[in-house]
Formats: C-alpha cells, structure tokens, sequence
C-alpha cells in the first residue's frame, strides 16, 4: 500500500544514519586530536626556541650569578648580568596582586553563584567579563594617572610608581578570570549536596563554606591560576606603573622592575644573537620555568585537596 515504508528499507535507513553518525564522530576526535597535538607542538617549539635562544647566556654568565647578581649593565664593559632584582620584583608584585585578588575574587563568585538573585547575577557577571577584555595598556594609564597619585600620598611616598601599585592594578585585571571561572564551578556543584547541607541543619554560610567550595574546588584552583598567570605574565601595565628601578625591592612600595618589564624594555635596544639578547631570552626561561613550577605545585595542592574532600 501507498504510505508504507517496508522494513527493509527501515533498516536501511537506520545504517545510512548510523554511517553518518560514526563518520561525524570520526571527523570530530580526529579534530581535537589535531587540536591536541598542534597545542603539543607549539609549546614544544616555545620551549625549544626559548632553549636555543637563552641557553648561551649561561655560557658567558654562569647560572649562579646569573639568577642571584644584583647588578644588570648589558652594555658596558664587560657586561654583566644579574637579574636577582627583576626576579625579586616579580614576586612581590605577583605576592601583592594575588594576596587582593584571590579573596576578594573567590568571595564574589561566591557571592553571584550562591547569594545573588537570578536578575542580579545576569547583570554583574556580564560587566565582570567585559572588564576582562580592557586592553592592559590602558589599565597602565589608570594606574598612572588615578592610582598612583593615591598611593604616593596614603603612604608618604617619593612616587607613587612602585610594585604596590602595579600589584594592585594586576589584581584588578586578574579580578574578572577569578569571579567568572569560579562562579561556573560553583554553580556546577550539583544542587542535591546544598539540599542535603540545609537538612542536616546548615547555614547558608556552612553551606558555601563546607560544600560549595570545596566541590568546586578544581574550578577555583584554575582560576586562580589563571590569575596568577595574568599577573606573573602582564607587561605593559607592570612597564607603566612599577616604576623601572633596577635595584632588589625591599618593600612592596619601592620601584621595581619585573622580569616582563625586563625583557619588553631591552628587547628593542639588543642586537639580535648578541648577549644583551640572549640574556633576555634566558629571562623568559626562566619566567617559563616559573610559571610552570607554580603550576605543578597548584596540581599537587589541588589533589591533596580532593582526596581531603573525598574522606
């Protein structure tokens, strides 16, 4: 009869789709497999050119006096090179960003994911991740024209561009990965442990402190690590605000000179395959080498943590 489909051709049909579905799922692994070896390979020729390109420095400036000299003159003569003051300012100015941006950060995710009505969330959390996207070049000329004035004053100070400045202007740029990232944990947490915290008798406040964040834990710890990247990494602001002094910092309020600081300043003045050159290059090894022992340490915390919270 007319308007029937046999089973035969029922069947057929089931494979064609069957067929097509495989076919798109083979072209989608084999995607993100490509996307996953190309990420390999770029990193691998990061590494390797920052290698090749830094590694010869150690041959004229042994490691030692390299990483602990406190004295950076790449053109007299001899040169010398010691970059004890530039390691040093980057970890005060990456201290004091994080020490403001991570609780305030955790504590307005918190806030929007657990607190917050529906209407206010969609109106906050829209104007945080447009702030994100604010070119650093123009945060340096807010430090510079609004913060730094302020600081100079509040603590009696010769400039107001100096690492305490910087740090807190990295903190407001590293603000926005922190509150959106870990509000998406947050709110990933499944809403059955928060019924079954208030059953047992908790608090809104036990709640987000004994079962919101500890099952978003993993969400939080990337995003804090995507804002201590922001702030270890950040080179224009930091060359704006922290005030280019080529001594070791004592204080957060002393001018400094971070590692990026470092390079994007000498970079334009060095003859390329010379040793001011070189020794540049060594600098982003050594903030590669860094960067990836912070991160290593946030994984090992990150798995203490989730075998605490799995007990």
């Amino acid at each position: 009869m007319l308007g029937k489909t046999s089973p035969t051709t029922t069947a057929e049909l089931g494979k064609a789709l069957r067929r097509r579905w495989r076919l798109g799922e083979k072209l989608i692994e084999s995607w993100i497999l490509l996307a996953g070896i190309l990420t390999i390979v770029v990193l691998l020729g990061i590494i390797a050119l920052l290698i090749k390109e830094g590694l010869p420095a150690f041959w004229y400036t042994p490691p030692w006096e390299f990483l602990f000299g406190t004295k950076w003159y790449p053109v007299s003569e001899p040169p010398t090179f010691g970059i004890m003051p530039f390691f040093v300012a980057t970890l005060w100015i990456t201290l004091v960003a994080t020490a403001i941006s991570v609780p305030i950060g955790v504590a307005c995710a918190a806030y929007l994911a657990e607190v917050a009505p529906a209407k206010v969330r969609e109106t906050v959390k829209p104007i945080i991740e447009i702030l994100a996207g604010i070119p650093s070049v123009v945060m340096g000329f807010i430090g510079l024209m609004l913060l730094s004035p302020l600081v100079q004053s509040a603590f009696n100070l010769n400039t107001g561009l100096c690492g305490l400045t910087a740090g807190i202007m990295l903190s407001l740029m590293s603000l926005p990965i922190i509150i959106s990232v870990s509000e998406d944990a947050m709110r990933a947490v499944p809403d059955d442990f928060r019924q079954a915290s208030y059953a047992l008798g908790a608090t809104k406040w036990e709640t987000i402190r004994h079962v919101s964040i500890p099952g978003a834990l993993s969400g939080i710890t990337a995003a804090i690590m995507l804002g201590v990247g922001r702030a270890i990494g950040e080179t224009m602001t930091v060359l704006m605000v922290a005030g280019g002094a080529l001594a070791v910092p004592v204080s957060p309020t002393d001018p400094m000179m971070p590692m990026t600081a470092a390079i994007a300043s000498g970079i334009g003045n060095a003859v390329r395959g010379g040793l001011q050159y070189q020794a540049l290059f060594a600098i982003g090894l050594i903030l590669f080498i860094l960067t990836l022992a912070v991160n290593l340490i946030a994984d090992r915390v990150l798995e203490r943590q989730k075998r605490k919270f799995a007990r």
